[in-house]
């Protein structure tokens, strides 16, 4: 038995091995210093967003070079944009991307003992057309992840990492319960590389307004909760440097106990406006949630399943709290709290604040990349226009990061994330589903590598199957 389950070891270590190196090998001819799209639709996700029909778009050591010049390099790879549609590359504000960890004990030289694939944690973004995600549950191994991209093994997004600030006892972040150590927390989180801080729901008050007012001396942007404590007193969460809140839910949560009507959204909609604060409302997470507590089929029979790591998989099928939770009052709470977030999406336009998309991505039934695909037809169920739900997912995410000198338009001079779509989105948002091909970072996927990519990653999920189980993820 023994030799048997060894064997089955080493056939599956071949087996990543193989199609890991024949995809770095092939990753290698993604770059091209040159390529010029041919008679392409352009939707520029500019200001004005006025369409460049029958464009050529020169793409030159990963930026884009020219649109329209009369200029044309005679060398680079040409492709046919003939009746296709190109846009920015999408960005995906609130994502919880799974990298190496220590399931066990820690100790002097303990290091990870569950190790993630980067290029299989990055392949469904990339296959989606998410070309920059915000990790707001940021770790060194976040920053490990973001190397491998920048040294070119792995094809994947841009990274902004946020560093996660908490209250209480254990209840994972860095734990802060007063106002030095709060300052002390950010001061150390900006030595260490974050650009971010993402304050969550177990901060006091005392701790979350020196949080606001230290990042703001540091040059870090705050995204995150309104903490539990606020509740009864929302408007004091309303200070200076509180730029983004991580969730819709998180105005739900303040009213819990009460009916939430359409009056509460607008209060909370200028309570935000008046401070200039965001928002990601996050529709998915709360369906996706709302459908597994009624039944654990709505997991099991995810189209997208098979590209979610095994260990995953079961944790979802088998270990599934939101499920284990099920009952009818449970069902109501999530009902009442869809319906209250669309009301929250519709007053959040009216007041004119600013929404960016994001997915929560990770959390059980959220499967990175295709969930922001989901999110996006959400967003123009509740209210918005296929136009503004673009904006919210390619300039206006740009311009929060802070990296709208490089990414979330096309515009010359900017780098190649881009997608180029078989269909028009500003028709139909389901036509961002319809991808021929991704630039990544001035690499181009086509169809043929995005469809090989996905088959490597379902394989090996498939042929690992029966090799994790979540409730024996302390043995790994």
């Amino acid at each position: 038995m023994k030799y048997l389950k060894l064997l089955f070891l080493i056939v599956i270590i071949n087996f990543n091995l193989g199609a890991q190196n024949k995809l770095k090998l092939e990753n290698i001819g993604l770059a091209n210093n040159v390529y010029v799209i041919k008679n392409v639709n352009i939707i520029p996700m500019t200001t004005d967003n006025k369409i460049i029909t029958n464009a050529i778009v020169v793409i030159k050591n990963e930026k884009i070079s020219s649109i329209n010049s009369d200029s044309i390099p005679k060398k680079g790879k040409i492709i046919d944009g003939r009746g296709k549609w190109l846009i920015p590359g999408l960005i995906d504000m609130h994502v919880h991307t799974n990298a190496d960890l220590n399931f066990k004990e820690n100790s002097a030289t303990q290091g990870a003992t569950f190790f993630m694939n980067t290029q299989d944690v990055m392949t469904t973004y990339i296959v989606n057309g998410v070309t920059t995600i915000f990790e707001l549950g940021g770790r060194v191994e976040h920053f490990g992840q973001r190397n491998e991209i920048a040294k070119g093994k792995v094809i994947g997004p841009r990274m902004a990492i946020a560093s996660m600030l908490n209250g209480g006892d254990n209840n994972g972040g860095r734990i802060v319960n007063n106002a030095s150590d709060a300052r002390q927390a950010v001061r150390s989180a900006k030595a260490e590389g974050y650009n971010f801080i993402k304050a969550y729901s177990d901060l006091n008050i005392e701790s979350f307004h020196a949080i606001m007012d230290e990042a703001q001396k540091q040059g870090l942007k705050v995204v995150g909760h309104i903490p539990d404590v606020f509740k009864g007193k929302t408007k004091e969460a309303f200070v200076p440097n509180f730029g983004l809140v991580a969730h819709a839910e998180e105005f739900s949560k303040q009213i819990r106990n009460k009916e939430k009507t359409e009056k509460d959204a607008q209060t909370f909609a200028f309570m935000s406006k008046a401070n200039n604060t965001w928002l990601i409302p996050n529709l998915i997470a709360i369906k996706t949630i709302r459908d597994q507590v009624q039944s654990i089929d709505s997991i099991r029979l995810m189209k997208t399943l098979k590209y979610v790591h095994p260990l995953l998989q079961d944790k979802w099928l088998n270990a599934n709290n939101y499920n284990k939770h099920s009952s009818p009052e449970f069902l109501n709470y999530l009902d009442s709290l869809i319906t209250f977030h669309k009301q929250l999406v519709v007053a959040f336009k009216k007041a004119g604040v600013p929404m960016v998309a994001g997915t929560d991505a990770g959390v059980s039934g959220v499967v990175t990349g295709f969930a922001l695909h989901d999110e996006l037809e959400l967003l123009v169920e509740a209210g918005l226009s296929n136009e503004e739900v673009l904006i919210s997912a390619t300039r206006r995410p740009s311009e929060w990061l802070g990296i709208n000198e490089m990414v979330g338009t096309v515009e010359i001079g900017k780098y190649a994330d881009l997608i180029l779509l078989n269909a028009n989105p500003l028709e139909n948002i389901r036509n961002t589903r319809e991808i021929r091909g991704v630039f990544v970072n001035g690499k181009w996927v086509d169809k043929n590598k995005i469809e090989e990519m996905l088959s490597v990653l379902a394989d090996w999920n498939t042929l690992m199957k029966e090799g994790y189980e979540w409730k024996n993820r302390r043995e790994y």
